[in-house]
């Protein structure tokens, strides 16, 4: 890979913080001072538990956060735009153009009212308006192709409810794979698949960022894939980052919660009697971030 240090990054946030107002007021922050950048082609992978914020970072930087959401950041940019100052319509365009984002799970992703086709070329159709009805047609069903379904003419015609849950994961991956954006948010888009259609996934991604140079935010739990699938990877709890590393040598990481993680996940030969539990710090948790765990 080339050196992704001579560009200017893809991506960048600096402090970003993200809080939600409880019944009493009290504004509670679920990312805390979030900073890190992302280059072009650069596969950067995110891991943590569930809830320590990894997905509301990707929303973030699409302006999905739901209303009530608290979003600050001294910087928020892609390609060296404000995210922040652009406005709404802009930045709406910037997302169905240039940035992308696999969510997590199709049946709350899918309108349950629309075909596939119909949803497909709406998302088509702000990448390249002037498509006539036959090329659309065509582009959405070389697009589910691409994802090896099947039956790309029936998935096309079929509601969401008419799909399994693997099928659906891949209509998402088809739908913002195939217009080509240059950053790609992925919240665990092989969560609903089997082993060798993950495989073949992952390799639609990989042909992508080599061929738009796309910048990807790789979200999961599975720590074996973002080792091997991955560039770098940042390590986050309680929303902050404890730790970043080179993805290939995760398995030598040092802080406790990442070496807790690592444990979670035990091999199948040979596995453990017991898995031990992760001993939790409460300065993982503390009001005040370590700001030398990001560095």
């Amino acid at each position: 890979m080339s050196d992704l240090r001579s560009t200017p990054p893809l991506c960048e946030i600096d402090d970003l913080r993200i809080g939600f107002r409880t019944h009493d007021g009290t504004l509670t922050e679920a990312v805390r001072g979030l900073s890190f950048t992302l280059n072009k082609g650069e596969r950067l992978g995110i891991v943590g538990e569930s809830g320590s914020g990894k997905s509301l970072t990707g929303r973030a930087l699409l302006g999905l956060l739901p209303p009530a959401a608290h979003c600050t950041a001294r910087r928020l940019a892609f390609d060296g735009e404000d995210l922040l100052a652009m406005p709404a319509r802009r930045r709406r365009r910037l997302c169905g153009q240039q940035m992308g984002m696999i969510l997590q799970d199709p049946k709350y992703s899918l309108n349950p009212v629309m075909t596939v086709a119909q949803q497909m070329a709406e998302a088509f159709a702000l990448h390249e308006p002037k498509l006539g009805r036959r090329a659309m047609r065509e582009k959405i069903v070389a697009a589910l192709a691409s994802v090896h379904i099947r039956n790309p003419e029936r998935v096309a015609d079929a509601y969401p409810h008419e799909l399994s849950g693997g099928m659906g994961q891949r209509v998402m991956i088809a739908m913002m794979v195939s217009t080509g954006p240059r950053l790609l948010i992925a919240d665990e888009p092989t969560s609903a698949l089997d082993v060798l259609v993950s495989a073949q996934v992952l390799g639609i991604l990989d042909e992508m960022i080599d061929t738009h140079g796309t910048g990807l935010i790789f979200i999961s739990h599975d720590l074996p894939l973002v080792m091997s699938f991955c560039d770098r990877v940042i390590v986050m709890v309680a929303g902050r980052i404890v730790e970043t590393c080179a993805a290939r040598d995760l398995a030598n990481a040092q802080h406790p919660y990442t070496r807790g993680l690592l444990a979670a996940s035990p091999p199948l030969a040979n596995p453990p009697d017991l898995l031990p539990v992760l001993e939790r710090d409460p300065a993982w948790f503390a009001a005040t971030p370590n700001d030398g765990a990001a560095a």
